[in-house]
C-alpha cells in the first residue's frame, strides 16, 4: 500500500502526478526498473479520509522513496479453497475485442450497445433519441457490463469464469463508468464493480488476484480486491 505520511497530505498531493496516464508513470517511480522493461504490478487509486491512497500488488516490493508518500508492504499469500465466498471490487477497463477491416478493436462495451440501439432505430446521436423508451445510462452501463463480467462468450465461458470465480446472482454493483479523455479524443473507459464471489478454481483464481483481469491494466484497472464475507 502506497499512502501519504500523517502530517504530509499537502505535500504529497503537490508530489503526486494527476490523471490516469500520469498517475502511472509515477508510480513507477516505487518499482525502479530499466527503460523498456515490463510492468511488473498492479494498482488501484481510492480516496479516503487523508487523500489518495493506492493498493499495490506486484512481483517485487516497491523502494521507499525520500518523499511524503509512505510504503507498507505485506507479504501476499492469499488462502482459497473451491466454493470460498469473497466479497471483492475491482475497477474495469470493460471492452471487447473485435475484428473490424481485417485488424483486431477493442471496443468500449456500453458505447457498442448505445451504437447497436442508436442502429435499430435509425439515429446518429444518442442526444436525438427523445422518446421515453430511451433507457438510462447507467441501466445500459449495468447491463452491458455485467454481460462483460459474467456472460457467455463465444467458446461458452464467461470471463468470470475463466478467471476462476463466478460472481452471485444479484449481487454485483455497477458504479461510475467514466470515459477518460485526452484533447477531447476518447482514449478508454473505466467502471467500478463490486458483489459477493463463489472461487471455483482456487489456483485460476490465485493467478487473476496476481494478474489482473480485463485491459487497462496500466491505468489502474483489472486488480480485484477481495475479503472475507
Amino acid at each position: 500500500m502506497i499512502e501519504p505520511e500523517e502530517g504530509r497530505e499537502r505535500e504529497a498531493a503537490f508530489a503526486r502526478l494527476d490523471g490516469p496516464y500520469a498517475e502511472h508513470q509515477w508510480l513507477w517511480r516505487f518499482f525502479p526498473a530499466e527503460s523498456g522493461a515490463r510492468r511488473d504490478f498492479l494498482f488501484r487509486s481510492t480516496e479516503f479520509d487523508r487523500g489518495r491512497r493506492y493498493y499495490v500488488v506486484a512481483e517485487r516490493e516497491p523502494k521507499s522513496l525520500d518523499s511524503p508518500w509512505r510504503v507498507r508492504v505485506k507479504h501476499y499469500a492469499p488462502q482459497l479453497h473451491e466454493g470460498q465466498r469473497l466479497k471483492f471490487e475491482l475497477r474495469a477497463n470493460p471492452v471487447v475485442t473485435t475484428r473490424r477491416d481485417g485488424k483486431a478493436r477493442r471496443d468500449d462495451v456500453v458505447m457498442a450497445r448505445k451504437k447497436r440501439l442508436l442502429v435499430e432505430r435509425g439515429i446518429s446521436r444518442w442526444g436525438d433519441w427523445k422518446t421515453a423508451d430511451r433507457p438510462p445510462e447507467q441501466e445500459l452501463a449495468a447491463e452491458a457490463c455485467t454481460q462483460w463480467l459474467c456472460g457467455s462468450g463465444d467458446d461458452g465461458s464467461s470471463r468470470a469464469g475463466r478467471g476462476g470465480f463466478r460472481v452471485v446472482d444479484h449481487s454485483l454493483g455497477v458504479d461510475c463508468y467514466q470515459q477518460h479523455r485526452s484533447r477531447n479524443h476518447i482514449r478508454f473507459s473505466t467502471v467500478d464493480l463490486s458483489g459477493l464471489l463463489v472461487v471455483e478454481d482456487p489456483a485460476t483464481f490465485e493467478r487473476t488476484l496476481r494478474e489482473g483481469i480485463g485491459h487497462g491494466r496500466a491505468f489502474g484497472c483489472g486488480l480485484v480486491l477481495v475479503k472475507p464475507v
